[in-house]
């Protein structure tokens, strides 16, 4: 624990410059968008090792055309087969072909088998038969697959209902959707079906949509515009009902689980006991204030027993399902915040909390895996800008030390075990490093490399970046920020400055990974001349419960308070020109970047707001009441963070960009905003994308941030007057 305390309580004021120029540094090119935004032509990346995985305990290592086994002690690659010889199986069977291997699955640790996806159908490949043994076809317009390797059974979605192999599970009219993500993916949630360990069961998701307000998006891509419907709960309003179902392949026969009428209540985290016999889920209320794990009977759907029950006055947010340890199935892990960070706690299947496993003020992330063995648990944890792989014990609470990092400096750590445990495959990246992928011995620390990724940018000429920390509006808290200057920085001279912000719950912006976290458009901009800043602040993710909490039923007002700590530690700076400070920022940053605009006019003089929230009633549900409440219980935080109440404050320059299929930050918000901006008589200017949703991807993402620079070139790079 002092180790790990040790490791986690170091705090970093500054890091050394990225990238060092020299007096050739003019001679150099200067990065492009092209060459730093995805859907850029030149897009640079570092190299990575696609589809890297492990079979048991060797790890594989996919190519185009080839696959390899590591051996994890030596580091000696051996090739297994190639694509050649697959593609070959699998015109045999009419399957069609594979134009890569990064993709293929090895699941089974005892067979020389590999899992196969192609449009249509699972195929799996024995290279030493060199044929295809066995295949699961389904149709190529069907969406959400979910293939259970022990049974072979394979779940689908065609329109709103499930199938399983070939047999149609559910017959639901328009409004009611089977087998997919509810709760619009909150809570940790990101598919709708789930099979049993063994693969004879299916768990499924039924949402009722029917009683939803439906909210029109436009289509022009019709001569004749087309309306596109989608269901969309605004804070305060009706909202959907789910209800869980547990599907017998075996029998063709489902039961769904009687939890009571399911109004006003999320269901989430779902697994499976070991033997099947019960389904374990997180319960919440409509406030999210309450959340209780439940198991239910999977023969009958009885509710079986509420085994832990947590409350708080603000909200309880689960994020990750109870897992049972694989040497004992009496027990499970379950994850929470009770203490203010989330840490993991060992409980028995009669609801009696058995042990605190991990603790301190920093967070695990998630579980990665075991160490059946040694009957550890492996996992990842975050403090601030640093984060690592670690293993506890169980039965002792001991915890190990990091897997290959410097306990003294900044570093992000991404780990992948293997079956049994005894190595991880560990990426690692810093400031420095694009990406570092070792193979690491979880006893001995022992590593053997994969991969050194070289700067994609050799040769350029870049920008310099540091990384400190400032005071919150609160004068106590430490944020975290990152200040990117340009490659030809001329302390005499005054600069223009851009602060970058999101600001809200569930992103970290500032990081102790490559190039600290900065995006490819910070870098274009710093080498135009301008001082790219980002703040992490209050409210935002990695730094507890009550750092991210302190924003509740108030959402944009504290965020912008530390904003302002940001402008003015810029304005501080001699080389910063405190008359021409900008803002950006996207979704929630949109939100940040109008508020700050509006709330702080003298501040900022020129804004780039992308897919805004301007008022929070207009939001949907999940995320809207969580971290404000419903408008009827709150209504003077939902009037004080409407910004179409504010639209009279407006003096510099703002853009808002909206996509008009936004279908997570409606239209609504900047259309709504522009009015009020008229009836206000304040003049801010409007770009749509037709086509994309609630973000520009693709080759237009290039046009996007081209068209970001734009304005800030017209409106923030000439001296104020």
């Amino acid at each position: 624990m002092k180790i790990i305390s040790k490791w986690m309580g170091i705090a970093l004021l500054a890091f050394p410059t990225l990238f060092a120029t020299n007096s050739m540094a003019q001679d150099l090119k200067k990065p492009t968008l092209e060459d730093l935004l995805p859907g850029g032509e030149t897009y640079r990346f570092a190299e990575t090792l696609h589809g890297i995985q492990w079979w048991g305990d060797t790890c594989i290592k996919p190519e185009i055309d080839s696959l390899f086994t590591i051996n994890p002690k030596t580091g000696k690659e051996t090739l297994l087969v190639t694509r050649e010889k697959i593609n070959q199986a699998l015109a045999q069977e009419k399957l069609g072909k594979l134009s890569h291997l990064y993709q293929v699955r090895l699941p089974w640790a005892d067979k020389t088998q590999i899992l196969v996806s192609l449009p249509g159908s699972y195929a799996v490949y024995d290279w030493k038969a060199d044929k295809i043994i066995s295949k699961r076809e389904f149709p190529k317009e069907s969406a959400n697959q979910d293939y259970h390797t022990t049974s072979g059974n394979v779940a689908y979605t065609l329109k709103n209902n499930l199938f399983v192999n070939g047999t149609a599970v559910t017959d639901e009219p328009d409004g009611i959707v089977c087998g997919q993500s509810v709760h619009r993916n909150e809570f940790g949630i990101s598919k709708g079906t789930y099979w049993s360990p063994q693969g004879d069961l299916l768990a499924f998701y039924r949402m009722d949509e029917s009683m939803v307000t439906q909210y029109p998006l436009v289509d022009i891509t019709a001569r004749v515009g087309e309306v596109n419907n989608v269901r969309y709960p605004m804070a305060g309003m009706t909202s959907h009902k789910v209800t869980i179902g547990i599907y017998n392949p075996k029998t063709q026969k489902s039961i769904y689980l009687n939890a009571g009428d399911p109004t006003d209540r999320y269901f989430t985290n779902i697994s499976w006991a070991p033997d099947a016999r019960s389904l374990y889920l997180i319960e919440l209320n409509r406030d999210q204030n309450h959340a209780k794990l439940c198991q239910y009977n999977a023969e009958t759907g009885e509710l079986m027993a509420t085994l832990i029950e947590e409350t708080h006055p603000k909200y309880v947010e689960p994020q990750h399902p109870i897992v049972f340890l694989p040497w004992d199935s009496s027990k499970f892990i379950y994850q929470s915040q009770r203490n203010g960070f989330n840490h993991l706690y060992l409980y028995g299947t009669d609801g009696k909390l058995l042990k605190q496993l991990t603790e301190g003020k920093w967070l695990v992330s998630d579980i990665l895996g075991f160490n059946t063995q040694r009957k550890e648990v492996i996992f990842n944890a975050i403090d601030a800008l640093r984060s690592a792989n670690f293993a506890v014990n169980v039965t002792s609470g001991k915890r190990s030390l990091p897997f290959n990092i410097n306990t003294t400096t900044e570093g992000v750590h991404t780990g992948l075990p293997s079956a049994s445990g005894t190595y991880i495959i560990d990426r690692y990246s810093s400031p420095t490093v694009p990406r570092n992928i070792d193979i690491i011995n979880t006893k001995t620390f022992k590593s053997i490399n994969l991969l050194r990724a070289k700067n994609p940018f050799e040769g350029f000429t870049m920008p310099s970046i540091e990384v400190g920390t400032i005071k919150a509006a609160d004068g106590v808290t430490d944020l975290y920020y990152r200040l990117v200057k340009p490659a030809d920085f001329d302390p005499a001279k005054k600069y223009p400055a851009i602060i970058y912000v999101y600001g809200g719950p569930h992103a970290q912006m500032v990081t102790g990974g490559w190039q600290n976290g900065a995006r490819g458009w910070d870098i274009y901009m710093a080498g135009k001349g301008y001082i790219m800043f980002t703040l992490d602040n209050r409210g935002s993710e990695n730094r507890g419960l009550e750092f991210e909490n302190v924003t509740f039923r108030n959402l944009g007002i504290e965020e912008g308070k530390d904003q302002v700590k940001g402008a003015e530690f810029l304005k501080s700076l001699p080389y910063v020109d405190g008359n021409r400070i900008g803002v950006h920022g996207w979704s929630f940053g949109g939100h940040m970047t109008t508020a700050l605009m509006l709330r702080y006019p003298d501040v900022f003089k020129v804004g780039v707001a992308g897919g805004p929230v301007i008022d929070w009633s207009y939001y949907e549900i999940m995320y809207g009441e969580r971290y404000m409440d419903t408008p009827q219980s709150n209504p003077e935080g939902y009037k004080n963070c409407n910004l179409k109440n504010l639209a009279g404050n407006l003096k510099g320059h703002l853009l808002l960009i909206h996509d008009d299929h936004d279908d997570t930050c409606v239209p609504q918000h900047t259309l709504s905003f522009i009015k009020a901006c008229v009836d206000a008589r304040t003049y801010p200017d409007l770009f749509i994308y037709p086509g994309h949703k609630h973000n520009v991807m693709g080759r237009d993402r290039v046009h996007l941030h081209e068209k970001i620079t734009r304005y800030f070139e017209d409106n923030l790079q000439t001296k104020q007057k």
